[in-house]
C-alpha cells in the first residue's frame, strides 16, 4: 500500500523513500500544494502531514480529502526521517489491531 507525504524537506526525499521501502510501503511525496494530491489521498492507506514544513492550504486539502475518503491521517509538527518512522510504526500497530479484531470476529 501507499503513504501519501505531504510536507517536509525536499532534501530529506530520499530518505523518506528508503523508510518507506523499510516498512514495505511506497510513499508518494508533496513538499508543496498539488492539486493532485487529493487523487493520491484517495488512493492511499494513510496521510502523514508534517505541519512544521507545510503551508495552510496543503495542509486543509489534504485534512479535507482524507476525511471525505476515510484515510487515516498522522500530523506530526517535527519532518526528520524519525518523526516518518513514528508514524509508519503507528500504522503497523493499527494494521495488527484490526487484523486481530477481524480474525476474532469483531468490528471491520
Amino acid at each position: 500500500m501507499s503513504i501519501v507525504l505531504v510536507g517536509g524537506m525536499d532534501r530529506l526525499g530520499e530518505q523518506y523513500r528508503m523508510e518507506a521501502q523499510r516498512h514495505g510501503k511506497d510513499i508518494s511525496i508533496f513538499s508543496q500544494d498539488d492539486a493532485s494530491v487529493s487523487s493520491r489521498i484517495k488512493k492511499a492507506e494513510a496521510v502523514v502531514i508534517f505541519t512544521n514544513k507545510v503551508s495552510h492550504q496543503a495542509r486543509h486539502r489534504a485534512v479535507n480529502t482524507a476525511k471525505k475518503e476515510g484515510v487515516p491521517v498522522f500530523m506530526h509538527h517535527s519532518c526528520g526521517v524519525c518523526s516518518l518512522r513514528e508514524c509508519l510504526n503507528c500504522l503497523e500497530i493499527i494494521g495488527r489491531q484490526k487484523e486481530s479484531a477481524n480474525n476474532k470476529g469483531g468490528y471491520k
